[in-house]
């Protein structure tokens, strides 16, 4: 049985080797290695700090999107898990009907709706109104993230709450507790697991994304996955700066999950008590 196991999860450890360990070993040589006489060094991670403030722009914009994505995903996760499995279908149907079609393809879309003489500025001044910039700012940025990973945040709300017990639920309303208070103090602890895998897989493609940043917000928006692009196309140089900055990034990341996992497990201590 020990023998089929390893048999049968070779082909995930040869995945996670090539694709996940050893490209994160090369950013790490190559942010820790001087390009120039190829010795170990930190002056890539430190000349890396000079991009701080795009960091905290694209970390304040990737946060903002990922907790529209919440506000929006966590109400609807909810009436999607109480409703009958042929409602649930059609619901799913719906929220994954996007995703059938290309990522740049939906960026692009959006691109001409919100460009000045897109759809919603000429609805505007078929109505005597005055159009509206849209286009290359830092809330077509949000939008695009919005939209184009509002999925990633539904999904796992909804799973994890279709497996909270409904009796629970109407125990509660029974003996009198309010639906504010059974959200509050039963489906939100209960439901925080699928709160910080909705997060995570909402913020991390938010942080490091350009291509919406790029067509969405143009040279307005320069954020940290714009800056990385270019730092790897940099002649000689571009592999060590790029990675230094993709590091920094990562620990970034990963320090974010690590902070959300602590609340997961405080959140499940508190939802057992």
């Amino acid at each position: 049985m020990k023998k089929n196991s390893k048999i049968s999860a070779t082909p995930y450890i040869f995945w996670i080797l090539v694709f996940t360990i050893i490209p994160f070993l090369l950013v790490i040589y190559y942010a820790f290695t001087d390009s120039m006489t190829g010795k170990i060094s930190l002056v890539n991670v430190i000349n890396s700090s000079v991009y701080l403030p795009v960091l905290i722009k694209s970390i304040y914009l990737a946060l903002l999107a990922t907790i529209i994505c919440f506000v929006i995903a966590y109400p609807l996760a909810y009436i999607m898990s109480r409703k009958s499995a042929a409602v649930q279908r059609a619901f799913m149907m719906l929220i994954m009907l996007p995703m059938w079609m290309n990522f740049l393809l939906r960026t692009y879309a959006w691109m001409t709706i919100l460009e000045d003489n897109g759809i919603i500025n000429n609805i505007l001044m078929f109505f005597r109104l005055s159009p509206i910039r849209m286009i290359n700012t830092s809330g077509a940025v949000v939008l695009g993230r919005v939209y184009n990973y509002l999925t990633f945040m539904i999904l796992p709300l909804f799973s994890i709450m279709t497996k909270i017990d409904k009796s629970i639920v109407e125990a509660a309303q029974d003996l009198g507790c309010s639906p504010a208070n059974v959200i509050r103090k039963i489906v939100f602890p209960l439901s925080f697991p699928g709160i910080a895998t909705g997060i995570t897989m909402t913020f991390v493609p938010c942080v490091s994304t350009f291509i919406i940043s790029r067509f969405l917000g143009g040279s307005d928006c320069y954020l940290i996955g714009d800056l990385i692009e270019e730092q790897f196309k940099l002649k000689d140089v571009g592999f060590s700066a790029g990675s230094a900055t993709s590091l920094v990034l990562m620990v970034v990341v990963l320090i974010s999950m690590g902070i959300l996992n602590q609340f997961d497990s405080d959140e499940m201590e508190d939802a057992i008590k």
